[in-house]
């Protein structure tokens, strides 16, 4: 598929596909329960969801086991993840391409992504944002790396592959009913449940 972006390329060849292995494993379906149920305690009951960068649906497991009846979406750009996303949430409920393709056509209660706003060209967090919140119908859920400034750092050997800023901060500047509802930060040196370092930010689309 053409891809607009060289990181798009980059999480859809390779490097994603060796990712997959890197974050299949117990511990993180265990610390991602642990994670979401932090994060997600202000919004109560979630009834339906779509994860941008899904990759094999880590996070969408953990949030099936926090709320079992919950309607599950995924997009995922790597076809390797994406197979493997397909074969848990059904072909109707994933959507093997970029972000910036995804059609919106169907609301659900919460759109987040996880580590993924990171990996994004900065030149296309304008479309990604208005892509998550018009997917959702109230909850917009971002966990990233922060920092109050723009910057880039070395990736795994790779450069500008990888962007820390406030994502949550230019959503609520850029969307006047989007209102931040709670934030939280979770530690990689967690004893229980470690995390990558992530900052999350809840946020509530207000009528």
């Amino acid at each position: 598929m053409p891809f607009k972006t060289d990181q798009e390329a980059f999480w859809a060849g390779d490097f994603g596909t060796e990712y997959i292995a890197r974050n299949a494993n117990s511990q993180l379906l265990a610390s991602n329960l642990h994670f979401f149920a932090h994060a997600l305690k202000a919004a109560g009951r979630v009834e339906s969801c779509v994860e941008f960068g899904a990759n094999i649906g880590m996070n969408l497991r953990a949030l099936k086991l926090l709320y079992p009846e919950l309607a599950l979406k995924g997009v995922e750009i790597n076809p390797d993840a994406a197979k493997q996303l397909t074969e848990f949430l059904g072909a109707t409920q994933t959507f093997h391409g970029s972000i910036f393709d995804y059609p919106n056509s169907e609301k659900v209660d919460l759109a987040f992504v996880k580590g993924v706003l990171i990996h994004i060209n900065p030149n296309m967090l304008a479309l990604t944002y208005n892509k998550l919140y018009e997917a959702s119908q109230r909850w917009v859920l971002v966990c990233e790396y922060y920092n109050p400034t723009p910057t880039s750092i070395p990736y795994r050997g790779h450069t500008d592959r990888l962007f820390k800023r406030d994502f949550a901060g230019e959503m609520l500047d850029t969307f006047a009913d989007l209102q931040l509802v709670d934030y939280g930060f979770a530690y990689r040196r967690d004893p229980a449940f470690p995390q990558d370092d992530i900052a999350w930010f809840l946020m509530e689309k207000k009528a």
